[in-house]
């Protein structure tokens, strides 16, 4: 839900993004690249694996798509979104 406050699970798969503000047609919008994984390990600690670098130093974590829209619809059977990355 919205505003609620998440902790991350160990063995759980997350999803890293960068995320580019431009401006479009004097809109700003945001720009989300997917560019890597990540998973919690049993001590706490996180493992981040990077398919690209963001030219800004920065990255987002979030949970994987699929496991947001299991727990949306209610089912554990994985959602065809993750390819999408955008937002």
């Amino acid at each position: 839900m919205k505003g609620e406050v998440q902790h991350m699970q160990q063995g759980k798969r997350y999803q890293v993004f960068s995320i580019k503000e431009i401006h479009e047609h004097n809109e700003k919008k945001s720009v989300w690249v997917k560019a890597g994984s990540a998973w919690v390990n049993r001590d706490g600690s996180i493992n981040v694996y990077l398919d690209v670098l963001p030219l800004d130093g920065k990255l987002h974590v979030r949970e994987a798509l699929e496991h947001r829209s299991a727990q949306a619809n209610g089912s554990s059977e994985a959602g065809n979104n993750e390819a999408m990355g955008a937002h």
